[in-house]
């Protein structure tokens, strides 16, 4: 075999120099080919592991994400209370019996955050109610649990003080002379109550213009249908509630705390300041900032303030100064400091206007006949809501040549907007008619 013909051949082939330069070639093409192709599979075995990592990766952000957990449907009132409240039966509405005062009164009400608007007005009420030595319970109604009961007690320090008794998410509430919801939610547990006591409905705006039109929306809705009588926070919501559902109702006016919210700057103001909440939709965020950024630019020489939320993730086309929430105190010291404030209310009007006329600030609001139907309209300057009016709104008040004869005849007008009036005029109704109905 050593040297058979092939062998030979062979050894004889690669002496001639062509040949052997040929065989050497053909010999580095193969070898070079496995070489590729080893590579090529170890290409293929990598891709496969990425991909196969890849597949975990996304698995971890689904779970993450909780994109493979289950779906549910959130439902602000318990289940029960919606499948029990058929409007379309009357509700018991039976009046304390012998009812003298002073009354025994039950407040359901949602868990309250820490300074919420709305819940410092009801248990404004609540404290002035007590006052004039009526008993309150407040039975805190959250049927998602969002707050426990520690944190609402805690949280409750922020808060008009209460000599109440509490409740959480209570199964039974006790027989009263006069029980109040206090929002849409709320409605859904007074209107299934079996006990005496008469029911009443706390209404500070018409919630369902804060859901999409759909099943919250109609839900919200369907409230103003259930036959209380209705307690509303200005005029506007009386005249709706009464000219759309036929709800009874009466209104009381805002009012202010004078003993916080006073005109003490009565020297020129440079400064101007904007309710800026873009959680809350209904007060008109995008819109106030596209009016502030054309005034801007026609009047840099003013200086622009944010109150009501942080906003500092924003991206804001002009220079201002972000106070995000703010104390009582610090709100009063800060109102004096500006010539006039843009406040937007799309739906019913909000407490910052009337607190700005208090201190000499001039309020730019939007015109509706929700934020005219208010006791003190003269006092504020009205505006087409796009951006080109309420900028130019805004610099006539900074500009006006009796500025200070404004925000001195404004701040004494607000004097007769006091929450004692307002509060009076409940517990009057309840007067009236509770003993009445005894």
């Amino acid at each position: 075999m050593k040297n058979s013909p092939t062998r030979v051949v062979a050894r004889t082939a690669r002496k001639v120099p062509v040949v052997g330069k040929y065989v050497k070639s053909h010999q580095n093409l193969k070898r070079t080919a496995l070489e590729q192709k080893n590579e090529i599979t170890g290409l293929r075995e990598a891709v496969d592991r990425l991909e196969k990592r890849n597949e975990v990766w996304a698995d971890e952000v689904r779970e993450l994400r909780g994109e493979n957990q289950a779906m549910h449907i959130i439902w602000p009132v318990k289940k029960s209370d919606l499948i029990a409240a058929d409007w379309r039966k009357p509700t018991t509405n039976k009046p304390g019996k012998n009812a003298k005062a002073p009354f025994t009164i039950n407040w359901v009400v949602p868990s309250p955050g820490r300074g919420s608007g709305g819940h410092t007005d009801i248990f404004r009420t609540i404290h002035y109610l007590e006052s004039k030595g009526h008993t309150c319970r407040v039975y805190f109604y959250d049927a998602l649990e969002s707050l426990s009961f520690e944190t609402i007690k805690e949280n409750l320090k922020s808060f008009p003080t209460l000599k109440a008794e509490l409740f959480y998410n209570a199964a039974k509430m006790e027989d009263c002379d006069a029980i109040f919801a206090t929002n849409w939610f709320t409605a859904y547990p007074v209107y299934n109550f079996k006990g005496t006591g008469k029911k009443y409905y706390y209404v500070q705006d018409f919630e369902p213009f804060f859901e999409a039109v759909g099943t919250y929306y109609t839900l919200a809705e369907s409230t103003y249908r259930f036959g209380f009588r209705g307690l509303t926070l200005g005029r506007w919501l009386t005249d709706k509630l009464s000219r759309e559902y036929n709800m009874t109702c009466d209104y009381f006016e805002l009012g202010t705390e004078q003993d916080i919210y006073k005109y003490t700057n009565k020297k020129p103001r440079k400064k101007i300041l904007f309710y800026a909440r873009p959680v809350t939709p209904r007060r008109g965020f995008e819109l106030g900032v596209l009016a502030l950024e054309l005034f801007h630019k026609q009047h840099p020489e003013y200086e622009i303030h944010f109150l009501g939320w942080d906003t500092s993730r924003y991206d804001i086309p002009f220079p201002y100064v972000n106070h995000g929430i703010m104390s009582v105190e610090e709100l009063n010291e800060l109102y004096n400091e500006c010539v006039a404030g843009l406040v937007i209310s799309f739906t019913n009007m909000s407490l910052t206007p009337l607190e700005m006329l208090a201190t000499g600030c001039i309020p730019i609001v939007n015109n509706a006949e929700h934020t005219r139907a208010v006791g003190y309209a003269e006092k504020l300057k009205y505006a087409a809501p796009t951006p080109t009016a309420l900028a130019e709104a805004l610099y006539e008040v900074v500009t006006a040549k009796d500025a200070k004869a404004q925000a001195a005849s404004a701040a004494e007008y607000t004097q007769k907007f006091q929450w004692d009036a307002s509060n009076a005029k409940i517990e009057q109704i309840l007067l009236d008619e509770l003993s009445a109905s005894s």
